[in-house]
């Protein structure tokens, strides 16, 4: 058996269209219940790894709405520091995903998931008790290895739980349960932070407390299996490269792009992703194999989810920070407006995509979204002003909901579809790692491009010049669109 397929790594890997053909190809998995030492319900360990679904889904909102009260407490700390809050994890996430989904390949999978649940727990812990922005952030690193163990188990737990007819079901239920925690992120973040932002981390600890206590009694022990450690000099590499890059990217409104702070920075940079191509080129354990990227649905789904992602990372931050700096709302009310968006993404795919690209095809649905989410975009950039306006608000929300429902899941699935069944996980994760990477270079630029304001005037017009430059990135990702269409027989 292949057991790189338990290891898909986000809620948003399986688009319910493709999930029936993932989980068929995943090969036979009862052999691992006889060596199960306790009895198997397969409905207990999918609503205990939900559990840890909805602490990470939660996390990603919860966090964007939360900015602005947090800076209050550290006035000190200005937009580029705060912004390490999101992208410290974003980043670590990123490159820990595929590292550690290949690692926990080693292990038995209810450890490895708790392990992750309890790194998280406690990190959650430690971000609440946070006395700086370097600390929190400090906290919010080890957070992102926590669910980057956590996350890839989780699916590990099902698909070695749950007989084959009924996978399916499950894998859609835990989708359904993550894009839902995502949703309920900034309403609940809004209520939180009504008594203070460290109940955003401290809300966690139960939920984790409690998926640990019953975890430890009823998940079964699926044991680990005899595979190679992944490339830890590759993930290094990626991971630095990365946090240069962004870092670089954040300070160039205030060094300016031709200093020769800048300059180094971004030399460095480069020097460090391009060690890392090479070394995927050379390694026979790469961690990510080059190989891949002579599938052609896969790279082009690789090539439109980096620049979407970047315009998408920049979204999240911006309209959160907007409608409670521009337009003065409480986090409550701004959690409340935001909330339409992320409920329509599993909505949409679960209701929507799924009979779209069963007419259609993948290709038109991601071009849709593409082109929903960029006048979502642009509706932000022309419509609200700066009068508080939430029938606009909303419209703009659900725009922008409706765009990554249908590209996010669809590229997903058509990306990772046309891949070998024993490369399900690697290129999934490949996928998710771009996705993350690209969420943070997206908040870097938005901080770029924003600069730092001084008036109502011009914070509008620095954030309707981000919103324009986004939807510009996204319309881009039009251009590779069509290798989505070639003929099926490479995705067999």
């Amino acid at each position: 058996m292949d057991l790189e397929l338990m290891m898909r790594p986000s809620p948003q890997v399986l688009h319910p269209g493709n999930v029936e053909k993932v989980v068929q190809n995943s090969g036979p998995l009862e052999p691992q219940f006889a060596r199960a030492t306790r009895p198997v319900r397969p409905n207990q360990v999918l609503a205990i790894v939900c559990v840890g679904m909805v602490l990470a889904n939660l996390d990603l909102f919860i966090v964007n709405v939360a900015l602005p009260d947090i800076a209050q407490e550290f006035p000190d700390a200005g937009l580029q520091q705060l912004s390490w809050i999101l992208n410290g994890y974003a980043i670590v996430y990123a490159a820990l995903l595929v590292f550690f989904g290949r690692l926990a390949e080693r292990y038995r999978r209810d450890v490895s998931f708790l392990l992750g649940v309890a790194l998280f727990t406690l990190s959650s812990a430690a971000c609440a008790a946070a006395t700086s922005v370097l600390m929190l952030v400090a906290f919010r690193i080890v957070q992102a290895a926590g669910a980057a163990l956590m996350t890839p188990t989780s699916l590990g737990l099902l698909l070695a739980t749950f007989p084959a007819n009924r996978r399916g079901h499950a894998v859609r239920t835990w989708t359904a349960v993550g894009g839902f925690a995502a949703a309920l992120g900034p309403v609940v973040g809004g209520l939180l932070l009504a008594w203070n932002w460290r109940w955003i981390f401290l809300v966690n600890v139960p939920i984790g407390v409690l998926a640990l206590l019953v975890g430890i009694r009823k998940l079964p022990n699926i044991p680990g299996h005899a595979a190679r450690r992944p490339d830890a000099w590759g993930a290094l590499l990626v991971t630095c490269g990365v946090a240069v890059l962004t870092f670089g990217i954040m300070k160039s409104a205030e060094w300016g792009w031709e200093s020769a702070a800048i300059i180094a920075t971004l030399v460095l940079a480069s020097a460090l992703l391009a060690l890392f191509v090479v070394d995927c080129l050379r390694s026979d354990n790469p961690l990510v194999d080059p190989v891949l990227f002579r599938i052609a649905p896969f790279t082009s789904a690789t090539l439109i989810m980096t620049p979407y992602s970047v315009a998408f990372g920049a979204m999240l931050l911006s309209i959160a920070l907007w409608l409670q700096e521009g337009w003065g709302w409480s986090a409550l009310k701004a959690g409340l407006t935001i909330a339409p968006g992320p409920f329509l993404v599993p909505v949409t795919s679960l209701l929507i995509a799924g009979r779209l690209i069963a007419r259609f095809g993948p290709a038109p649905v991601v071009g849709l979204g593409i082109l929903l989410f960029a006048a979502g975009l642009a509706w932000w950039a022309v419509v609200p002003g700066l009068e508080p306006n939430m029938p606009a608000a909303l419209v703009g929300m659900s725009l922008l909901g409706i765009g990554v429902g249908l590209t996010f899941p669809t590229l997903m699935g058509a990306g990772t579809a046309a891949l070998p069944s024993s490369a399900f996980a690697t290129g999934s994760g490949i996928l998710n790692m771009a996705r993350q990477t690209a969420l943070a270079l997206g908040v870097a630029v938005f901080v770029a491009v924003t600069g730092a304001p001084d008036t109502p005037i011009a914070r509008l017009v620095a954030y309707e010049r981000a919103w324009w430059l986004m939807a510009g990135l996204t319309l881009a990702c039009l251009l590779p669109l069509a290798l989505l269409r070639l003929p099926r027989a490479t995705t067999r």
